[in-house]
């Protein structure tokens, strides 16, 4: 499968270099990019043709990756609308409603939404996947081959449920680097020194997460199996719940999916 990226910013670079580590050459891969600065470093980094030109950087496309600002998505589809004939587009734009994409690209309807996450920087991401109806097996095959390529996929049946992925997966490495914040600023002040404070708080969680990770048992079974009766993990389990923590991050997180769905109509008005 040839694929057409449209812009060239982290993401599309995170998928290239998926793509190619997962046996793709880079003669199947094509940036369309209007800065100059940023297609000499693709060229240079994968060895992919990069172009400002659509038609040049569309050629024997198969598929499509929208990977520019939701911003600007309106506009660079719009443009895109002649150019599209009867390719896949997979749109990695955060935000933006599939019906509005359709829209936009003249009433393409062989079109999935995703909804990829900062860790697939480093291959360790989630995606949520939605596929407008009518969108075939082995179109839903050709988009998650892409996806896959920086982490793990998950298929949604509802578009709505995009709002739930972007306030859970694709805000939550900020929820956890918060957390981790809070576990290094505690080692600080109980007298650890700043290198000494990183490791303890970072290792935790990494450890933390492998173990949650690798287990068939839910995160409060774990959780419960570390918690000693009377001992120091139940003494902070209970401050954290006096002070309803979890109730706290259960709001925030539905806050950030009310604000995904406010943007979705942002965005769709245009």
């Amino acid at each position: 499968m040839n694929i057409s990226f449209i812009g060239g910013g982290n993401m599309a670079s995170a998928l290239i270099g998926g793509l190619l580590e997962k046996g793709f050459t880079a003669s199947q891969l094509r940036v369309v990019e209007v800065l100059p600065d940023a297609r000499e470093r693709l060229a240079h980094r994968f060895g992919v043709l990069a172009t400002a030109d659509p038609a040049e950087g569309l050629r024997d496309a198969e598929a499509m990756v929208l990977a520019v600002k939701p911003q600007q998505l309106a506009e660079v589809a719009r443009r895109l609308a002649p150019l599209v004939g009867g390719r896949l587009v997979v749109s990695i734009a955060a935000g933006i409603r599939a019906g509005d994409i359709s829209r936009w690209l003249g009433g393409h309807r062989r079109l999935v939404r995703a909804m990829p996450n900062t860790p697939a920087l480093i291959q360790a991401g989630i995606t949520g996947l939605y596929a407008l109806p009518g969108v075939d097996a082995e179109d839903r095959r050709r988009a998650e081959s892409v996806l896959a390529a920086v982490g793990v996929c998950l298929w949604l049946d509802r578009e709505e449920l995009m709002d739930g992925v972007t306030a859970v997966s694709a805000s939550g490495p900020a929820y956890v680097f918060y957390f981790i914040e809070a576990l290094h600023q505690a080692a600080l002040e109980l007298g650890f020194d700043r290198e000494q404070a990183r490791k303890l708080s970072l290792e935790t969680f990494l450890g933390a997460g492998k173990l949650a990770s690798g287990s068939e048992e839910d995160p409060a079974t774990l959780r419960a199996r570390v918690t000693s009766k009377g001992g120091t993990t139940e003494r902070a389990i209970a401050t954290m719940e006096a002070a309803s923590v979890k109730d706290h991050i259960v709001r925030a997180v539905k806050a950030a999916s009310e604000r995904a769905r406010e943007l979705g109509d942002e965005f769709g008005r245009q």
